[in-house]
């Protein structure tokens, strides 16, 4: 397809801004956060070193995952290179630079246009959700790709008289992959839209042209022989450590504006592109051409994916699937309105403009009202933490005080100048009819804004992981000593990724299967033996937020603090930490 040929001129600006925001600067920092991003990791350094590609373990438990292949991914990771954070993120990076050539393809045919193409993977790319959960060890990213390599294949299928067999074998690939990144429901959406796809256009007898033995036979190859192993292997198991953050579903209202926050600003021209009205559409027909087929396709995919929300673990991440869907549709808004520009383009721009400077105003009051912080100032005493209460990832948002506001002084001012440079610039060319200049702007904004939020993210990092105080004791602690986290594992398990051994926790969960698992892997440390280890020769480094020390039998020494998190010991220093 000559358009297909063409899109490829649009590969070396999406490469150069995956290394940008993907593949660099981000990859090395902030460390690895505690809860289910290191608990990821863990499981897959764990998963290396046992050489059990099976059910691998967790702070020496066995867990049941919830996405084998990302641990797979990165248990390899960690083999070619090391057990490092940025190993650990690595393949995520080139899971989402997958996803991005894919929309480039799957725009261009969607639209029979390249450019459409150039936009869908533009909008993927500095897209706020992609790029926070593409640094995460999150299982949402290969989820996104697998649906999307489904409706690519389905999409192909279309466009043969006689539907082919490599499509039907890519598409059972991708549900296959699916389900081994996401349970079920990597099998149950796509299914699920195509067969909405084509009752509604009438052509469900092309089910039975596209090779169903042979998709499901490839289907099963690729499922079956993990979860037959799965069956085979102990019983005794826990999901503690792989259930979804916090255990809690968001609500689903607020689930649904993730999807519209996550592609801010481009959701505005998906928003259009469903409001606007076809032309010439024969109702329920198979008649309809290739831009209304695209177009129901879309709206489809959209619909079932936010509808799954309702009935599966809802958290911020869960709706990432869905946003190919709107990106495609804003994607095919863009490259029409490129060639002929009308004035909703021009009212977005004000709208953005509007809301550019109102952001950029935000941001400099606090950047500039906000108390002085000096460089390396621990940013614990300056928020007001509610340690173990956040069920969300966004949750911590909610520890921010006007105080300290000054920490993020530089991120902040990064964000109010990106927002006006941004918004003034795609006013100056949507009103000059020159709308591609207009998307270049706002793509440099958000590229910006990005930046910012990932600098934001490190610095707030200290509060949400226990890496630096890993680091701190990392040359003190021995083969005999013992690491106890006053709460649960999942409140400091960056201190299991990164001193590479089991700790003990003091506080078990409710659930008697889980806890089963903990007493079975010696994990579990009771008070008492906590006071006894106190008093005993063996030197006991003992994680506990700044404000729940348990009593302690002996003299205690402070080791290190950061973030309203501490490390206290039973024995001082020999000298080898510094902090």
């Amino acid at each position: 397809m000559n358009s297909i040929r063409t899109a490829k001129r649009f590969l070396f600006p999406l490469i150069g801004l995956w290394i940008l925001l993907y593949a660099s600067f981000s990859l090395l920092a902030p460390p690895l956060l505690d809860g289910p991003d290191s608990v990821r990791a863990e499981a897959a350094r764990e998963m290396a070193v046992n050489n059990d590609w099976v059910l691998p373990t967790v702070n020496g438990q066995r867990v049941l995952p919830t996405s084998p292949l990302l641990l797979w991914s990165t248990a390899v990771s960690f083999r070619i290179f090391t057990v490092t954070d940025w190993a650990a993120r690595l393949p995520i990076a080139f899971y989402a630079l997958a996803l991005f050539l894919l929309m480039l393809a799957l725009g261009a045919r969607l639209f029979l246009n390249p450019v459409a193409g150039f936009y869908a993977a533009l909008i993927l790319l500095t897209s706020a959700g992609i790029f926070l959960f593409s640094h995460l060890i999150f299982p949402q990213i290969l989820s996104t790709l697998w649906i999307t390599l489904a409706m690519y294949f389905f999409w192909r299928s279309l466009r043969h008289k006689h539907a082919s067999l490599g499509t039907a074998v890519g598409f059972a690939v991708a549900c296959g992959l699916g389900v081994l990144s996401r349970g079920p429901q990597g099998v149950v959406i796509p299914i699920l839209i195509v067969v909405l796809f084509l009752a509604i256009t009438r052509n469900l007898p092309h089910m039975l042209r596209w090779h169903p033995v042979e998709g499901v036979i490839v289907f099963l190859l690729i499922t079956l022989p993990w979860h037959v192993a799965v069956r085979g292997a102990d019983r005794l198991l826990s999901r503690y450590f792989m259930a979804s953050p916090g255990h809690h579903n968001a609500p689903l209202l607020l689930v649904w504006a993730f999807l519209l926050l996550w592609t801010l600003p481009w959701c505005f021209f998906s928003v259009a592109a469903l409001a606007r009205r076809p032309e010439h559409l024969p109702a329920y027909s198979k008649q309809m051409d290739p831009s209304h087929q695209a177009r129901l396709l879309l709206v489809l995919w959209l619909v079932v994916e936010a509808a799954f929300a309702a009935f599966t673990p809802r958290h911020e991440p869960s709706i990432l699937p869905a946003l190919p869907a709107l990106a495609l549709l804003a994607a095919g808004w863009m490259a029409a309105d490129e060639l002929a520009p009308g004035r909703v383009g021009k009212a977005f721009a004000w709208v953005f403009l509007i809301g550019g400077v109102c952001g950029a105003a935000a941001s400099v009051y606090f950047a500039v009202s906000a108390p002085f912080v000096a460089s390396g100032t621990d940013i614990g005493p300056l928020l007001n933490l509610h340690p173990g209460q956040h069920h969300l990832f966004f949750g911590a948002l909610d520890d921010l005080t006007r105080a300290s506001m000054g920490a993020f002084r530089i991120p902040l001012l990064i964000a109010a100048a990106a927002l006006l440079a941004g918004t003034i610039g795609n006013l100056i060319f949507r009103l000059t009819a020159k709308a591609r200049m207009a998307n270049c702007f706002l793509a440099g904004m958000m590229v910006a804004l990005l930046v910012a939020g990932h600098i934001a993210l490190n610095t707030f990092s200290p509060a949400i992981s226990s890496a630096v105080l890993a680091q701190a004791i990392g040359p003190e602690i021995q083969s005999g000593d013992v690491v106890v986290v006053n709460g649960r594992f999942v409140d400091a398990s960056a201190l299991s990724f990164y001193l590479q051994r089991t700790v003990k926790v003091l506080r078990p969960p409710k659930n008697e299967r889980d806890l089963a698992a903990f007493k079975a892997s010696g994990t579990w440390e009771e008070p008492s033996e906590l006071a006894s280890q106190w008093s005993g020769a063996r030197r006991v480094f003992l994680w506990t937020t700044t404000d729940s020390a348990p009593p302690l039998p002996g003299p205690s020494y402070l080791i290190a603090r950061t973030g309203g998190r501490e490390i206290l010991s039973n024995q001082p220093n020999a000298g080898g930490a510094s902090f």
